[in-house]
């Protein structure tokens, strides 16, 4: 039984607990509905699949190279790289529940990795030397690859970073938007307001001119009446 002072044992626990973690955060999504809470909640479970697909990586890097740092008998090695396949399983299918074609794809992008059968044969004809040799390149080469995985994952964290601070901007900008729309309103609101008691005033006004103007033309037919009367 490995000691859990082993650091790729160390490295596969918390593997496993972050693991652990997502299956959790997936069972839990169906209490969130389908609000702005949810769509955060499938963000966060995305990111930590992500992040949990890099520690396996590191794993399958640092499997590769415990033969030249910490003699391990064949028995436990295929015990690790079985353990390392199961997890790999689990967790595309956690990505799949998402719809993380990319993540199940993710060989296409970064490259296939180095298979057993491959390794034996580069080896086969090499004295010690020489196997020494091959292991040093074949660590060179996945530093490089993983110096490449690390340009990748800054790149897309200053990407979804500069998204980010877009949304933030758009969703301020709206916001804006419905305050000014709501006084808007209310200004309107109150000109209508006014306006109706403007033309009831003015229907008023319009009704005491008409009487007055009545009343004047009825008393001018009167004089009028009068005088003609008086001068017969």
């Amino acid at each position: 039984m490995a000691s859990s002072a082993d650091p790729w044992v160390r490295e596969y626990n918390k593997a496993s607990k972050l693991s652990d973690d997502i299956s959790n955060m997936i069972s839990a999504r169906s209490s969130y509905g389908s609000g702005p809470e949810a769509q955060r909640h499938s963000s966060a479970i995305r990111r930590k699949i992500t992040i949990l697909g890099t520690r396996l990586d590191s794993l399958q890097s640092l499997l590769t190279k415990l033969p030249a740092k910490q003699p391990l008998t064949e028995k436990e090695m295929n015990r690790r790289r079985d353990m390392l396949t199961n997890m790999r399983t689990k967790v595309t299918q956690m990505a799949s529940t998402l719809n993380m074609s990319n993540f199940a794809n993710r060989d296409s992008l970064l490259g296939p990795d180095t298979k057993s059968a491959d390794v034996v044969s580069r080896t086969a004809g090499l004295d010690n030397s020489g196997i020494v040799g091959l292991q040093r390149q074949v660590m060179r080469e996945q530093d490089e690859g993983l110096e490449k995985l690390e340009e990748t994952v800054l790149s897309t964290k200053h990407i979804a970073l500069a998204v980010n601070e877009e949304l933030d901007l758009h969703t301020r900008l709206i916001d804006d938007l419905d305050e000014h729309v709501d006084v808007t309103n209310s200004r309107l609101k109150r000109v209508q307001k006014n306006l109706a008691i403007l033309n009831k005033r003015a229907k008023g006004g319009c009704s005491c001119l008409c009487m007055l103007i009545s009343v004047v033309g009825i008393v001018v037919l009167v004089v009028a009446i009068y005088m003609i009367l008086k001068y017969l």
